[in-house]
C-alpha cells in the first residue's frame, strides 16, 4: 500500500494511506480553505451556510394541554405558540400545528383557528368535521410556509373563534383531563 506522510506543523505527521482498489480512483480537493468533516471525528459540525436548499436547520415544538372554550366571535390568541429564531434572513419557516379533541355544544357551529406571526395575521382554517354535531370529537391541523425574512426571533401562535349560527361554544383539548389531547405547533427553519 502506498501512502504519502505529511509533516505536522509543530510535531508527529499525517498518513494519507492509499486503499487497494482497481482502477483508477480520483479524490479531488476542494479550492478553498477549510476544514474537512470525518466520521471519526467528535465535535466537528457543517456549517448551516453550507446545507443545500430545502435542509432542515432547526425545528422547535410546543405542546399545549389547556383546554379551551370560547362562544365569542371575536378572534383571541389559544395560548399555543412557539418561537424560533432563524439563522438566516432567507430561510423559510415551516409551520404545523394540529389541533385536538374540538367538540361543540349546539349544533350549527364550528371551530375557526388562525395563525399569527409576531401578533400579525398569516393564515387561517375552519374545523367543520362536526359541523351540525353536537360534542364531536374532531381534530384539524394545518401547514404553512413563512418567509420571516429576520434573524430575530419570531413568534408564532394559534388563535380561535366560534363561527356559525349557533350560540353555544366552541373547544378544544376537550379530554385534557384525562390527558388525551395534546396540541401542538412546530416550526422548521429551512435553508432557501
Amino acid at each position: 500500500m502506498s501512502s504519502v506522510i505529511i509533516a505536522g506543523d509543530t510535531s508527529g505527521t499525517v498518513t494519507l494511506a492509499a486503499p487497494a482498489v482497481s482502477g483508477t480512483t480520483t479524490l479531488t480537493l476542494p479550492a478553498t480553505t477549510g476544514t474537512f468533516i470525518t466520521t471519526g471525528s467528535t465535535g466537528q459540525v457543517i456549517n448551516k451556510a453550507s446545507l443545500p436548499t430545502g435542509s432542515v436547520l432547526q425545528v422547535v415544538n410546543a405542546n399545549y394541554t389547556t383546554y379551551v372554550s370560547t362562544s365569542s366571535t371575536s378572534i383571541a390568541a389559544t395560548g399555543l405558540t412557539a418561537t424560533i429564531t432563524p439563522s438566516s434572513a432567507s430561510s423559510k419557516i415551516l409551520i404545523f400545528s394540529t389541533i385536538l379533541g374540538i367538540s361543540v355544544t349546539t349544533s350549527n357551529n364550528a371551530l375557526h383557528l388562525e395563525i399569527y406571526k409576531n401578533g400579525s395575521f398569516l393564515n387561517y382554517w375552519d374545523d367543520i368535521t362536526g359541523y351540525g354535531v353536537v360534542n364531536v370529537n374532531s381534530s384539524s391541523s394545518i401547514s404553512y410556509l413563512d418567509s420571516p425574512a429576520t434573524t430575530s426571533a419570531t413568534t408564532y401562535s394559534i388563535w380561535c373563534k366560534r363561527v356559525g349560527a349557533g350560540a353555544g361554544t366552541v373547544q378544544f383539548n376537550n379530554y385534557v383531563t384525562a390527558n388525551q389531547t395534546v396540541s401542538s405547533i412546530t416550526l422548521m427553519e429551512i435553508a432557501a
